[in-house]
């Protein structure tokens, strides 16, 4: 089992957790990021579209940034009367081109539908001002999630 996140509030509207880049630590660490503040406090919609994004950011680290290696993913959120400000950052793999993906959705829709490909798709769709920066080994990746998002994706 993962080592247990560390959480440090900043205050009553941040936190920031540091945790390991495995797929049980990403679970507990979502459980733990919807039941505590500011997060508890934020309307239902909210929380299901930051939880929706961030599973599948954090996901994609596990998978993609470190390929199964080790590492470390930190996590820092501050809610306020616009939404939730969200910055992501590891020390993995680079994203492909140095740019977040488009969110294209796969080619084929019909009922053979592909495993993967979906989640670039429904970040884009529930995230705003998304972005990507990789700094001195660092991968960093910043988006915000709107307070009024009516939840349905287009």
């Amino acid at each position: 089992m993962p080592a247990e996140p560390a959480a440090a509030p900043l205050d009553s509207s941040q936190l920031r957790l540091e945790f390991p880049a495995a797929p049980t630590a990403v679970r507990i660490v979502l459980d733990r990021f919807l039941a505590t503040l500011p997060v508890a406090d934020l309307q239902p919609n909210l929380r299901a579209n930051a939880e929706i994004v961030l599973a599948e950011v954090l996901n994609n680290i596990v998978e993609h940034a470190y390929a199964g290696g080790d590492g470390s993913i930190e996590l820092t959120i501050r809610a306020d009367a616009t939404g939730l400000h969200c910055l992501v950052c590891d020390h993995g793999n680079a994203m492909p081109g140095g740019l977040a993906p488009y969110g294209d959705l796969p080619d084929s829709l019909g009922e053979d539908l592909p495993e993967g490909g979906f989640g670039w798709h429904l970040i884009r769709s529930l995230a705003q001002d998304i972005c990507y920066q990789r700094d001195m080994g660092v991968n960093r990746l910043s988006f915000w999630l709107p307070a009024e998002q009516s939840g349905n994706m287009s």
